[in-house]
């Protein structure tokens, strides 16, 4: 039975995901923003009506969250592993990368936000970057005490949650196909860029912009030059 039920919700789920006005709101929820039905629609280039049939779908298979704010309702993926599924699929994605590349804007390439977390060009050179600094090491991504030090001293957060997250993991980067930071970290460490003013989100994207300040700062912390 058990069998049965999970045979049947993976199913339901595949074809959810499948159609692709659901598989453009849940890209567009990839931002790690909560969106009205309204936008979504517009997002996803369907009328207002439809695009509600298509949330009430992902809704009644728990892929996305309703919030209720005053009048209004905003959507947003259910949780961080929605989030971490649909990266690793956008990765599985059979396209030759040159030509996957050459289709995907260059500022969206650059730095994007993955849910909660920044990938791209960037993220991934970051990444890299934290291993070869001694912040991280090992397959299990351990945050070394010099990691902890600069983290502290950068005013980044260093403790899981209630969810039980891991502090530190890989990510799939659909574009690069390499990996970016995830897990708490990477969450973190995106929330202390935009707090110094590091970063600023595109009001419509998923495209993360450096400000001068993170230009300077990036370089200075991380020996990273940013374009």
């Amino acid at each position: 039975m058990e069998s049965n039920y999970l045979e049947t919700r993976l199913a339901a789920v595949a074809a959810a995901i499948a159609d692709k006005t659901r598989a453009r709101i849940l890209c567009a929820l990839m931002d790690g923003r909560a969106w009205t039905a309204t936008e979504l629609s517009v997002m996803a280039e369907v009328a207002p009506s439809t695009g509600s049939s298509h949330l009430a779908k992902l809704l009644d298979l728990s892929l996305i969250a309703c919030v209720q704010q005053g009048r209004h309702r905003y959507y947003r993926l259910f949780s961080h592993q929605i989030a971490e599924a649909l990266e690793g699929l956008m990765g599985l994605v059979s396209v030759d990368r040159s030509v996957l590349r050459s289709k995907t804007p260059q500022d969206l390439r650059y730095a994007r936000t993955c849910y909660d977390h920044m990938a791209g060009e960037i993220a991934v050179v970051l990444h890299d970057r934290l291993f070869s600094l001694g912040w991280l090491e090992g397959e299990e991504y351990a945050l070394t005490a010099e990691g902890y030090a600069q983290c502290e001293k950068l005013g980044i957060q260093t403790r899981t949650d209630s969810s039980r997250r891991c502090l530190a993991c890989g990510c799939l980067d659909w574009s690069e196909r390499r990996a970016h930071l995830g897990g708490v970290l990477g969450t973190t460490l995106l929330q202390t860029c935009e707090a110094k003013e590091w970063i600023k989100r595109d009001l419509v994207s998923r495209e993360l912009h450096f400000t001068p300040a993170g230009k300077r700062g990036l370089k200075k912390v991380f020996g990273i030059s940013v374009a």
